[in-house]
């Protein structure tokens, strides 16, 4: 047996997970298919400081709201890569071919290391990169 299917997914989804705009409802479907075992999701370690961090700029999102985030983020249980060997090494390779940031660059290797679609919400991204394996959030058929 397969078992469940991997993705992996960017800041950009992640955030959508604790703030309501465009696309959140999918970004939540994915949780909700992570939850329940349908897929599994990987990403780098840089993902938890980059939703904070965001969150910490949102509107109406104060200390006390973060500390929840991280420690929901937390018991995700995630499977979080650290950046070393091959990853960080194509990261940096990516992000001079694409022109893109280190951070960009990270989500965009893990994938292409794991052989998994990285879902995004970045616009911009994925046309400067194309379409290798980044997909737009709105792109993920729940399962």
């Amino acid at each position: 047996m397969a078992g469940p299917e991997k993705i992996a997914v960017d800041a950009s989804v992640a955030f959508k997970w604790f703030v309501e705009e465009r696309d959140s409802s999918i970004a939540r479907q994915i949780v909700e298919d992570y939850s329940k075992r349908h897929i599994d999701i990987t990403s780098v370690e840089l993902l938890p400081f980059e939703v904070l961090n965001a969150l910490r700029y949102a509107p109406d999102s104060g200390l006390e709201n973060l500390k929840v985030v991280s420690s929901a983020i937390d018991k995700l249980s995630l499977d979080i890569r650290p950046l070393r060997e091959g990853l960080s090494e194509r990261c940096v390779e990516n992000a001079f071919k694409y022109g893109i940031s280190i951070y960009d660059s990270s989500y965009l290797s893990l994938g292409e290391l794991e052989g998994v679609p990285v879902y995004t919400a970045d616009e911009k991204l994925i046309k400067r990169v194309g379409g290798a394996v980044l997909r737009h959030i709105s792109e993920y058929k729940a399962l």
